[in-house]
């Protein structure tokens, strides 16, 4: 083989190694019959939930802020949403599980939130004598004794 036959093999190789490496990193490149990641055709994407997303982001908050009274009115939003979410994810098929997330930790939230306020009835029930008292010294000891005292 001469000079220039050598070249033209060197050429042909290098821009197929070239080509082959485009195809790898192209990103909206597909080969035909070739399904994309998540399962659909190229340039589809899979439905999403947003209720489901709204209602587990204000389950996670109310759940986190439901020693305060703010949780118990999140937590009643994000279980409407919850509950929306999941009629939704039955007619689409997207977003079960982070509705049924959201449903539960909604309702773990307002769960928490009767309590503390079942809580805070009791106690001040319980301490209601101590309510003027001349220091914090003096109010502490007064709480020690009504809730010692049954």
């Amino acid at each position: 083989m001469d000079a220039q036959g050598i070249g033209t093999a060197l050429d042909h190789a290098v821009s197929a190694q070239d080509q082959a490496v485009r195809d790898r990193t192209a990103p909206n490149r597909m080969a035909p019959n070739r399904m994309a990641p998540n399962g659909m055709a190229p340039g589809l994407t899979a439905p999403r939930n947003s209720l489901a997303t709204a209602a587990l982001t204000l389950g996670v908050i109310s759940l986190c802020t439901s020693v305060v009274f703010i949780g118990g009115l999140l937590s009643v939003i994000g279980l409407i949403l919850g509950i929306a979410a999941l009629i939704a994810a039955k007619q689409t098929g997207a977003g079960r599980r982070r509705a049924v997330a959201a449903v539960v930790t909604s309702s773990l939230a307002i769960v928490v939130s009767g309590l503390v306020a079942v809580f805070m009835v009791w106690y001040a029930n319980k301490t209601q004598e101590c309510y003027q008292p001349d220091s914090f010294q003096q109010y502490t000891q007064c709480v020690r004794a009504q809730l010692n005292a049954d």
